[in-house]
């Protein structure tokens, strides 16, 4: 049964040769004294020919059926010139098959083990064994393989050193909700599996480890989307003794070099630019913005503060903005129906309408054109060509920028307008704010974490009287095509200054040494100052493999609502396990 080979790896090198292959059968398809089958594994297709010259091996081919486990022998030949494949490697060759056997029976599966299956995601899920058989799925996975190996080789090479730290540890308040594991021999007492791993490295390089990474597994019991899991991986690393600038310059040269070990692509780093978040926020109407797409955020408020249109007059007298994006060629593309449908889906970020205007040879035209008669400043402001689609936001300036953002991604999406020449947009976004205001908590909490450092001209906004929410951070972003792609920042290394920031989110000191004394602790030990990054490595994997949804470079992953329908976790345990752990649950 050793194998010559892989069967997507038999090409013209191995013609007139006798090889050996073993994989599942993809296709057969049955001639009588002739029968031709596909057969697959994990580096491609080959097809067999079982022919009347050899009854053994025919009759063994008569029993095969779709996604049977085989094994071959056979002689490598050319193909007829009128059965060449050029679409793959094996495409210009044959085997004849002289030994066969069948190692294992399939039943017929729920769907094809082919790219592109239209089935339906629980079904794919619950026969996930199924689904990675595909090969658009075994190419995402060994696209996921080598971002790892490139992040291991280079770590390595650049004297890293590789640290596990714990995955049972104590639950701290870091900003989202823990996943909890019962203690059996502490009862009523809990682990909790960790957000990150934040706290262990930077003990880590108060113990003198002053480069660490980790492929490290995280948890976050949180509301699930397309590029987020409840258990994800990240590149974890931390440094002494570096710069902000210095972590990035070394980010980037592994990003360098993973971009072209992984889809060899020769990315200029020099080329990366570096903004504020407030200028991200400002042109773009997020923290995480597509370069890609040409047009920006253009505020308009200064314009249109004296016009009639109330809806923009009200919104700046209340303290808020007027924005506008200019769609190339919207005008046309869009109907009055299509932008209905997007004025319906931004009610959800908040806004009670969407105001638009189409910039055509005789002016603009559309609903509150009448409130603007020249029109030429909106024209101008915007950058507005005609054929254009103006597409405003007024209103509260974080839903103004919600809302804009949302519309120019739809709207480049739809219109294709996402610069295919710029496949791979990086950035960095820095200088963000310490703290901001969470919706769901109702409270002030840490941008980043609990843990970052003030920009150095902001650490008085720490000190009693001060306001804490007007400082900023040494805190960094990478971006990816509209997506975050890590996040680290410069560490808060003095005591003194980590019990002033945990007093700023509401931490009262015997608090603040309940939940990180340890780490406190530490800090009156000579703690060097440090800094870091964690890299998101399923989105990475994601935006390399060309999915739109992290679960198809993750190999077992939960659906959205958190289950995983192949194992069908989580599940009920029985009551001895609970009794074990001293746990109780209502009857219902």
């Amino acid at each position: 049964m050793k194998r010559t080979t892989y069967a997507g790896l038999i090409d013209e090198k191995y013609l007139g040769q006798t090889v050996t292959l073993s994989g599942w059968v993809q296709k057969r398809r049955d001639f009588g004294d002739l029968i031709f089958v596909d057969l697959r594994d994990r580096e491609g297709i080959v097809q067999l020919t079982f022919s009347a010259t050899n009854q053994i091996a025919l009759s063994v081919a008569e029993e095969m059926r779709s996604e049977y486990v085989i094994s071959i022998t056979g002689l490598v030949v050319n193909r007829n010139d009128d059965q060449v494949n050029n679409k793959i490697q094996s495409g210009k060759i044959e085997i004849n098959v002289t030994d066969a056997k069948i190692l294992a029976t399939s039943k017929t599966p729920p769907f094809y083990i082919e790219n592109g299956v239209n089935a339906n995601e629980e079904l794919k899920l619950k026969y996930r064994y199924l689904d990675l058989r595909r090969p658009e799925m075994q190419q995402n996975l060994r696209i996921r393989s080598k971002i790892m190996s490139s992040a291991m080789h280079f770590m390595d090479q650049n004297d890293f050193i590789n640290i596990e730290t714990p995955i049972l540890a104590k639950s701290t308040p870091e900003g989202a909700r823990d996943y909890l594991v019962p203690s059996r021999i502490f009862p009523g007492s809990f682990y909790a599996l960790p957000q990150s791993p934040q706290l262990f490295k930077q003990l880590l390089m108060g113990a003198g480890f002053d480069r660490y990474f980790q492929i490290a597994r995280a948890f976050r019991d949180e509301d699930l989307r397309g590029d987020r899991q409840p258990e994800f991986t990240q590149m974890d690393v931390e440094t002494s003794f570096m710069s902000a600038d210095e972590i990035r310059t070394l980010v980037n040269a592994w990003v360098k070099t993973m971009m072209y070990d992984v889809v060899s692509f020769d990315l200029d780093t020099a080329k990366i630019p570096t903004l504020t978040w407030q200028e991200s926020m400002d042109r773009f109407g997020t923290d995480k913005p597509d370069l890609r797409i040409a047009y920006e955020l253009k505020d308009l408020s200064s314009i249109v503060k004296t016009s009639d249109f109330g809806v923009f007059t009200n919104a700046i007298k209340a303290g808020g903005v007027v924005k506008a994006i200019a769609v190339p060629g919207g005008a046309d593309k869009y109907s009055r129906k299509d932008i209905d449908k997007l004025a319906q889906y931004i009610e959800r970020f908040g806004a009670k309408g969407l105001a638009w205007l189409k910039v055509t040879d005789e002016g603009l035209k559309g609903p509150i054109a009448k409130f603007f008669p020249e029109g030429n400043d909106l024209i101008h402001a915007t950058g507005a060509k005609v054929g254009d689609l103006l597409l405003f936001g007024a209103g509260r300036t974080d839903i103004v920028a919600a809302t804009l953002d949302y519309l120019r991604r739809q709207t480049a999406k739809d219109l294709e307008l996402v610069n295919q020449e710029n496949p791979w947009a990086f950035a960095w976004i820095v200088d963000w704010p310490l703290f901001e205001y969470s919706e769901d908590f109702d409270r002030w909490i840490a941008a980043h974490h609990p843990f970052t450092m003030p920009n150095e001209e902001d650490l008085h906004y720490l000190n009693e009287g001060e306001d804490p929410h007007q400082a900023h951070a040494q805190s960094y972003d990478l971006v990816l095509n509209g997506y975050e792609l890590g996040s680290g920042s410069i560490r808060i290394n003095s005591m003194s200054i980590q019990e002033k920031m945990l007093k700023a989110l509401g931490f009262t000191p015997e608090a603040a040494h309940e939940a990180f004394g340890f780490l406190l602790e530490g800090m009156d030990f000579g703690f060097p100052p440090m800094g870091g990054i964690a890299l998101g490595l399923d989105r990475l994997a994601m935006l390399l493999a060309g999915q739109e949804n992290i679960r198809e470079v993750i190999a077992f992953p939960k659906n959205s609502r958190a289950t995983e329908p192949m194992t069908q976790a989580p599940t009920r345990v029985d009551g001895k396990q609970l009794n074990d752990l001293g746990l109780f649950l209502p009857e219902n």
